[in-house]
């Protein structure tokens, strides 16, 4: 089981081992959206550190009906004890 913790500012985290292709790992704690459903989303600072992969851009529709546009990168997560391969938004 994954726990996580609310944070001062009162977010729900969650703390995320990231990683890319190479090995490579990062501990993130990720605030977990609950009106969000879609990819997990990274600063480019974490996405150039890691040196991931980008896959694709795509228009995404935003909470509040605008639309914007995300590039795609691959990026692999420990969750829930197994590695996986997901997306993620920048």
């Amino acid at each position: 089981m994954m726990q996580g913790v609310v944070n001062q500012r009162c977010e729900a985290t969650l703390p995320l081992v990231l990683g890319n292709a190479n090995g490579q790992r990062q501990i993130i704690d990720a605030v977990i959206d609950t009106g969000f459903n879609g990819f997990l989303t990274l600063p480019f600072s974490i996405i150039t550190a890691l040196d991931l992969s980008w896959n694709a851009s795509d228009i995404v529709t935003l909470g509040d009906g605008s639309e914007t546009f995300f590039d795609l990168y691959s990026v692999t997560v420990l969750w829930d004890g197994q590695y996986r391969e997901i997306d993620v938004a920048e």
